[in-house]
């Protein structure tokens, strides 16, 4: 019973092995070229970003091999985002600061933002960051070069992902580990289907047609997970996506501590991993390939089955193998390897976490506002 467990575990452990030796073989940071043609609008929505949103302007601003301009949404912030931000404009015509009305009922905030932004850009693609992405010059032209060599609607990649604290160490190192180890990328590329678009909502360049015959995020209004529904709105009217390595174009740090870590995953989670069919799956996928071959390791010793012990050893390591190979290349700390076990419990505490305890409220907050919870098995968007 033992060692059948033992070679279940080996399996599980191979698949992500599998995928991620394929994709990062296919996943390419894209070069761009003398001079990309066209204007690249750059749109960052901000709520209360004064600690990082200079940093976040000035690199967009000195995006190089492109044309561009930069928008800034101030959704209603509080603090002097919107002065940081005009104090720049005063010096580079190239900048403009957007004052988002009002938000509508039945939007989230990220998405009326967006929207707005896209309403007053001029740019024939239109780059959506968050407040806390630092571009490299060539990070733009790069994203623009290879949506134009490719034909792709939609393109996005991963920033490399910075991290200070063990909170965040524990949490965000799933971005990466859940895209490179469980996307099968070269089908992604060669079919249509919905279920395979996926995105990282930090980063992603549109077609500006494309975004406006989709009905972009006005059409996604409701939800708090772009980097989902983005792409699968795109591939669900025959738009194509594709994905880029995005850790030399870009970083970012998205939280600060452990609870802030917890509360950003949490917000999307039930439109991602946390329905009642999903996620009984990808605890067997992710507990079982990379948690349980270091129990079984530590039981099979203990008991003495020697045949299960060595089959569990080598589930184990080909999961941390797959993880710092993942690691290395997106360059994320080293040190974040040893804690890929712990990582995994972590993503599922959350998941089942926010399927089974919503808030009393029935609701999820973030950046101050109160969003009602979508019910697990609502649709992934709404008509604009």
């Amino acid at each position: 019973m033992m060692l059948a467990l033992a070679l279940l575990c080996l399996a599980l452990a191979l698949l992500p092995a599998c995928l991620a030796a394929v994709n990062l073989g296919i996943l390419r940071t894209p070069e761009p070229e003398a001079e990309e043609p066209g204007l690249v609008s750059i749109l960052i929505p901000a709520r209360n970003e004064a600690a990082v949103i200079e940093r976040t302007v000035r690199a967009a601003l000195a995006s190089a091999g492109i044309a561009i301009e930069v928008l800034v949404g101030d959704d209603h912030s509080t603090d002097d985002t919107a002065a940081i931000v005009r104090g720049i404009a005063a010096a580079d015509p190239r900048l403009r600061l957007v004052a988002v009305p009002d938000l509508p009922e039945g939007w989230t905030g990220k998405n009326h933002t967006c929207s707005v932004l896209a309403r007053e850009a001029r740019g024939d693609r239109l780059l959506f960051l968050d407040a806390d992405v630092t571009l490299v010059p060539n990070g733009a032209a790069g994203l623009a070069a290879h949506a134009r060599r490719s034909g792709a609607d939609l393109v996005s990649g991963v920033p490399r992902q910075t991290m200070g604290t063990l909170g965040e160490r524990l949490t965000v190192p799933m971005i990466d580990f859940l895209l490179i180890g469980y996307l099968p990328m070269a089908l992604m590329r060669l079919l249509p289907d919905p279920s395979l678009g996926a995105a990282c909502g930090q980063m992603i360049l549109m077609r500006a047609e494309s975004y406006a015959a989709s009905g972009g995020h006005g059409a996604i209004r409701t939800s708090l997970h772009d980097g989902v529904r983005l792409p699968r709105l795109f591939r669900e009217q025959g738009l194509r996506t594709d994905l880029v390595a995005g850790h030399a174009l870009a970083t970012c740090r998205m939280y600060r501590d452990f609870r802030q870590s917890w509360a950003g995953f949490s917000k999307n989670a039930r439109e991602g991993m946390a329905t009642s069919r999903a996620l009984p799956v990808w605890t067997l996928l992710l507990f079982g390939g990379h948690v349980l071959p270091w129990l079984l390791l530590v039981l099979a010793l203990l008991v003495g089955d020697r045949p299960a012990a060595w089959v569990a050893a080598g589930a184990a390591l080909v999961s941390l193998a797959t993880r710092a190979a993942i690691t290395l290349v997106v360059r994320e700390p080293a040190a974040t390897v040893p804690l890929h076990p712990a990582t995994i419990c972590t993503a599922l505490a959350i998941q089942w976490n926010a399927l089974l305890r919503p808030d009393r409220a029935g609701a999820s907050v973030w950046k101050g506002r109160r969003y009602p919870l979508a019910p697990p098995g609502s649709p992934p968007h709404q008509g604009s």
